[in-house]
């Protein structure tokens, strides 16, 4: 028979996602040498941008976000799973565990936001080429990123809002971290109901973003068509092919763990985790290195810093 615990009684909670691993120190060390990565390639691309004034146009400005963006994702989630593979810390107190449910949550969103605007940039700069600089300027360009912040976080504190008056029964959490299913099942109430809000939300906030991106490029190719120069099709391409890799890389396991969540496939717990870490941080290790080295300035940049640096004697 379950036990009865209020809220209050509930201080922290015991994360055993990972106890059924068979050699966790390798998984800990594996995700502790990608998150490094992660973070260094992200915070390398922001001193690139931030540190060249050549670069403060709104196409940067956005892949800047997109960085602030893939260091806050993963931050979220992978210091916590890293502490418990590594060190063998398994307990988390309750407070610093809703932020961690909430911040992860608007990680995800401010993912999807980032790379649909930095779609609606693509459009404006190949529909209207002539008047680009005037529509998006780096002023509304700061404006519009403000703005999705503000609509992520608004968006996210239902999290917050749903758990904080539920009753806890249960202090161990079954995932690899504070997510807003592993929290929900600790609780005394029927989770279904909740389920269902976050299956609504996430999906108006998936397919809305990946409806919006591709009508983007719908829109993008009816232009390219018209075009007569073979040499102005290539530059289209080149110009998107960076964007269109990331849209891959973000919704394409997002839609894979949806398919098979609601088709039924029963997978076992490492295979959801694997799935579920290649969400995390396979995307956020791969966009810095696209546009590092197939946009051409910043490509340039690290080009010429590299053969600034004389061999030693």
């Amino acid at each position: 028979m379950a036990q009865n615990f209020s809220r209050k009684t509930i201080t922290e909670f015991v994360i055993t996602g990972f106890d059924t691993f068979e050699k966790p120190m390798a998984v800990g060390i594996a995700i502790f040498v990608v998150y490094m990565l992660v973070m260094l390639a992200n915070f390398a691309n922001i001193c690139f941008i931030m540190l060249d004034q050549r670069l403060h146009q709104p196409m940067y400005l956005f892949i800047c976000n997109l960085a602030i963006v893939d260091m806050l994702y993963c931050t979220s989630s992978c210091p916590t799973m890293i502490s418990v593979l590594v060190v063998g810390y398994k307990t988390i107190s309750y407070a610093p565990c809703v932020l961690q449910m909430f911040v992860f949550g608007l990680g995800f969103v401010m993912e999807l936001f980032t790379i649909s605007v930095m779609a609606f940039d693509r459009l404006i700069a190949i529909v209207n080429p002539l008047r680009y600089r005037s529509i998006l300027t780096n002023y509304r360009s700061v404006l519009l990123t403000f703005l999705l912040w503000i609509l992520g976080s608004a968006t996210m504190a239902v999290l917050p809002a749903t758990i904080l008056p539920l009753p806890f029964c249960y202090s161990t959490l079954k995932f690899m971290f504070c997510d807003y299913g592993s929290v929900v099942r600790a609780t005394c109430v029927d989770p279904n109901l909740y389920f269902d809000l976050m299956s609504v939300l996430t999906s108006v906030v998936l397919f809305g973003t990946f409806g919006f991106i591709c009508g983007s490029y719908i829109r993008i190719v009816s232009v390219v068509v018209k075009m007569a120069s073979n040499g102005g099709k290539q530059k289209v391409f080149h110009t998107c092919f960076s964007h269109l890799i990331v849209v891959i890389c973000y919704y394409g396991p997002s839609f894979i763990i949806t398919v098979l969540t609601r088709v039924g496939v029963a997978l076992t717990l490492e295979e959801r985790h694997g799935l579920r870490l290649g969400t995390i941080l396979g995307p956020s290790l791969v966009n810095p290195f696209i546009y590092c080295f197939r946009t051409k300035e910043i490509r340039s940049k690290i080009l010429k810093m590299v053969s600034k640096v004389e061999p030693a004697e």
